[in-house]
């Protein structure tokens, strides 16, 4: 899924190539992606491209004053491409959810892969007018230690669904949340509630670095760059049995009924491993 690295990265690359240009048309190729009827889809065309911005993990196009605002969801993806062609691709087929048209011939092509669809699209008079927009909490680059403290102090349950609730801490998804508690060497079960001060500056201090880290290597990128590059700077997500970076030892994988989180038992769990079965407790 793509977090706040990439959806920033998604939006300085729409800042440089689409922003001036002037909307010429918009293909939606499946139906259930577009979530608003007011104002049209077909209200974009003819409107400039006035900026590009992020909240949360929503990427916001701002077409003079009308705003398409997507959410990629899981398996969701924006290609930029050069030399669009001009029939209209049919709908039903394939990944394509959208294409949009630029005047100078370009665009780019909203896809989602798998049967799961999730990728939502949205055309509204201001970003707060789409729900999750208007749930979020402060973003995760933005919130101080002090927040962050506030907000954990009020929140029961574990670190990991914490860290990914986007109403508490908006940005952080199931990839960046693994690499963030990693970086803290906390356990994903441990209460959100229950942080030490030093855990609690641990914490802060790796999701700032964490979050940072990817950003500046991520923005600047080509769009089609942006899956490996982040790939690339994982510690312990997505690698269940490899070498942990850190310490040497086997990451490991908690598997639940539709996602995963990995984690290292030497930082994080003081040696222990976590059970792998769904609603996972830690081994005493």
């Amino acid at each position: 899924m793509p977090e706040l690295p990439e959806v920033e990265a998604l939006a300085a690359f729409l800042r440089a190539n689409a922003v001036g240009r002037v909307v010429a048309r918009a293909d939606l190729t499946a139906l259930q992606a577009l979530k608003t009827f007011d104002p049209p889809l077909s209200a974009l065309s003819g409107l400039e491209v006035t900026g590009a911005s992020r909240h949360g993990k929503f990427l916001d196009l701002d077409v003079s004053g009308l705003h398409l605002v997507v959410h990629l969801a899981r398996a969701g993806w924006l290609h930029w491409r050069t030399g669009l062609p001009t029939a209209p691709p049919k709908p039903g087929k394939g990944p394509l959810a959208l294409r949009l048209h630029l005047d100078d011939g370009n665009g780019f092509d909203l896809t989602e892969q798998g049967t799961r669809k999730g990728l939502a699209v949205y055309v509204v008079r201001t970003p707060a007018d789409v729900p999750g927009i208007a749930r979020l909490g402060p973003d995760a680059l933005a919130v101080d230690r002090d927040a962050l403290a506030r907000l954990l102090a009020g929140r029961s349950g574990q670190l990991k669904g914490a860290l990914t609730d986007q109403t508490l801490v908006a940005g952080i998804g199931n990839a960046y949340s693994d690499e963030i508690l990693h970086a803290a060497r906390l356990s994903p079960f441990k209460m959100a509630d229950r942080l030490t001060d030093a855990e609690l500056v641990g914490l802060y201090d790796a999701m700032r670095a964490t979050l940072t880290d990817a950003l500046e290597r991520q923005v600047g990128q080509a769009a089609a760059t942006l899956k490996a590059e982040k790939r690339s700077g994982l510690q312990v997500h997505a690698r269940t049995g490899l070498p942990c970076p850190v310490c040497g030892d086997t990451v490991r994988e908690v598997s639940f009924a539709d996602t995963s989180l990995q984690y290292c038992p030497t930082c994080q769990t003081g040696g222990k491993p976590l059970a792998d079965r769904r609603m996972s407790k830690l081994l005493r």
